[in-house]
């Protein structure tokens, strides 16, 4: 099982990471990009590079062939899969070892075992694990499925048999939406994973997602690496995630371990998994969810308290190295926290500003760098964000000053939500559940003010002063300026959403006022450095990244972002028109599905078409009583933000 290169069959800030271990082994390590990713920088990272296709996943990463004569043609004798695209794809695994390369994860057996939730269960009740009652049956039809709802009760979950990442899955709270909720569901599967096929399980309300990270090695050793809590979630996707798990009795907490360690033992496990499980902290129980047979998106937490390096591990064990560590080595120190940062639904920007200060405790894995372009092809998280501190206390402090300090210009973020969710008391006190964004809603990002539209018109006359040396988009600024007086100052004016703003030179600064010269900010030592505003409003100093493209302009100050469109207004987002009557697209991404042939009468709410970007599919339903008359775009097809995807004609009231 010996090696010296590896192939990385994944992208961003998983591959950087595999990148960073292989170097500290002394392995060679070759990526491999798609035509989005050729600039990316874990393609300028790796020892090699290969391309292997176009943007569409279906084309490049999720291509087993095109993976493996890359893999041949670089010399590679490893495959380490990392997370999502193929990571947990049975087929994959055992077509990587059938190629003569080593797989850095489990044996394709194992993963094909676990990769089904209802035979997972199976085997986890084998090995003396609790099991929430539900339906698991080789029976799919409609009649069986919803007899056994009917036997669960509500609230229940539809899940998707195979996979995993939130994807086919549906709440039930209402027997009779449950039809309803079973076609969503197994469409999604079976877009996601290619089967329809679904299981059924109570919902445990106020439950808290808890995991143990293993490790098992060829030589018998399996060994677990303390818990994690990953209940804060959106959408059944991991948001923020903290090791260890807080508040958890010691009892249930070495019952969760012990029953990780015996579940990998019993199903001959190897490599990194992690056992997941849901801890109900009122009735002091827990009961098996499922097991990931790869490595989690969460795994720096783990690193952080125990000190031990998975990715190393990883590659380690799948080189045949016995794990000199007996369980009593694994110990931990203090608390470790993870926000996810992701764009905040919008594509197709350019990075323009990302920079984290030097601060104590602080690890950032991240995909993109000052200059990326990002699109809407992949995942939209970007980058992980991990605090360590003695305390969970500590950790929380550090990680809320990082997301402060963090420097993001050119897009937007989710930054802001992700502070107002650490900012919570329930957080604070680790009043944690999966339901915990039902009682803690992020606030929604203030709309821009006078201030954010002062700062945006303010950028622009800096820029616009450049001239023809500055580049790309800055000399077509648009604005139009006045030549003031011998010895004063000139003034130029700027359109930001819908107001026309003045922004005047005085002695010692520079002002902004609106249009009936309202002084709405006044700043000293304005400056535009690079793409970085630096300005002093009375005695406070400000620094606020700045990018402007053809229609908007984006300012990043702390944990807040707003975009401000350049002289058109804000209301609807170019997303829909006055009338109501269209479907366009909410951010670039791929037509799946359209769920009725033009002309069809429809009434407003019924789902019209299944929109997928950035991982998430959505049914996208009727905004009116109509015909559908227009249905531009085919299903299968990519489109842009504001696409129209659908129109219709409203049905005239003739009642009167």
């Amino acid at each position: 099982m010996s090696f010296d290169t590896v192939l990385i069959a994944n992208r961003g800030e998983i591959a950087r990471r595999i990148i960073r271990a292989c170097r500290e082994l002394g392995l060679r390590a070759v990526a491999v990009y798609s035509d989005a990713d050729r600039d990316a920088p874990f393609v300028t990272e790796a020892d090699m590079a290969l391309p292997i296709g176009p943007a569409e996943a279906a084309q490049s990463y999720l291509d087993p062939d095109r993976l493996i004569a890359a893999a041949r043609r670089a010399g590679a004798q490893a495959l380490h899969p990392g997370y999502g695209f193929l990571s947990e794809n049975a087929d994959f695994a055992r077509r990587v070892a059938e190629a003569g390369l080593v797989w850095v994860g489990p044996p394709a057996e194992v993963i094909a075992l676990m990769g089904s939730k209802s035979a997972a269960k199976a085997e986890a009740d084998a090995a003396g694990l609790p099991i929430l009652p539900g339906y698991r049956g080789a029976d799919q039809s409609d009649t069986t499925l919803a007899l056994e709802a009917a036997r669960l009760g509500v609230p229940l979950l539809i899940k998707a048999s195979a996979g995993g990442g939130g994807r086919g899955i549906r709440r039930v709270d209402d027997l009779a939406a449950f039809p309803v909720a079973l076609d969503a569901a197994r469409r999604e599967a079976q877009a996601a994973f290619g089967t329809s096929d679904v299981l059924l399980e109570r919902l445990l309300e106020g439950a808290r997602h808890v995991e143990v990270q293993v490790l098992a090695d060829h030589h018998g050793r399996v060994l677990h690496l303390g818990d994690r809590d990953c209940s804060i979630q959106a959408n059944h996707q991991k948001q923020i995630e903290e090791a260890p798990a807080p508040d958890i009795p010691a009892r249930l907490r070495a019952a969760m371990t012990d029953g990780a360690v015996a579940l990998a033992r019993h199903i001959g496990y190897r490599n990194a998994g992690t056992v997941e499980y849901l801890y109900d902290p009122l009735a002091g129980s827990f009961h098996f969810l499922e097991m990931n047979t790869r490595l989690q998106v969460e795994h720096p937490v783990t690193e952080a308290v125990t000190g031990i390096d998975l990715v190393a591990w990883q590659l380690r064990v799948a080189q045949g190295e016995a794990i000199p560590l007996t369980q009593a080595d694994v110990t931990t120190t203090g608390s470790a926290i993870e926000a996810r940062i992701a764009l905040d639904g919008t594509g197709g920007h350019t990075v323009t500003r990302w920079h984290l200060p030097d601060l104590p405790g602080l690890r950032l894995d991240s995909a993109i760098e000052t200059g990326s372009v990002i699109t809407h092809h992949y995942d939209p998280m970007i980058a992980k964000l991990i605090a360590h501190g003695p305390n969970r206390a500590t950790a929380l402090a550090r990680l809320r000053h990082a997301l402060a300090a963090l420097e993001v210009g050119g897009i937007g973020t989710n930054i802001a939500r992700m502070d107002s969710l650490l900012a919570s008391p329930d957080f604070a006190q680790a009043r944690l559940s999966t339901g915990f964004l039902l009682r803690n809603s992020p606030a929604e990002p203030a709309p821009p003010g006078p201030d954010a539209r002062a700062l945006a018109a303010l950028a622009m006359a800096l820029a616009a002063a450049r001239g023809s040396r500055a580049p790309g988009p800055w000399p077509q600024l648009g604005a139009w300026r006045l030549t003031a007086p011998a010895g004063r100052g000139g003034a130029s004016w700027h359109r930001i959403v819908d107001a026309d703003l003045c922004v005047r030179e005085v002695p010692g600064g520079h002002e902004v006022t609106d249009v009936e010269g309202a002084i709405l900010l006044s700043a000293s030592n304005a400056r535009l450095v690079g793409d970085l505003l630096d300005l002093e409003t009375g005695s406070e100093r400000r620094r606020i990244a700045v990018a402007i493209d053809p229609t908007e302009i984006i300012l990043t100050e702390s944990t807040s972002t707003y975009r401000l469109a350049r002289g058109i207004a804000l209301g609807g987002s170019g997303r829909t028109n006055p009338s109501g009557t269209d479907i366009t697209a909410p951010m670039p991404g791929l037509l799946v599905e359209l769920l009725h042939p033009s002309d069809a009468r429809l009434q407003q709410g019924d789902p019209v078409l299944v929109f997928e970007a950035m991982k998430l599919m959505q049914t996208l339903t009727a905004p009116c009583d109509g015909i559908l008359s227009e249905l531009p775009h085919a299903a299968g097809s990519t489109v842009p933000a504001g696409a129209l995807l659908a129109r219709l004609t409203p049905i005239k009231d003739t009642s009167t």
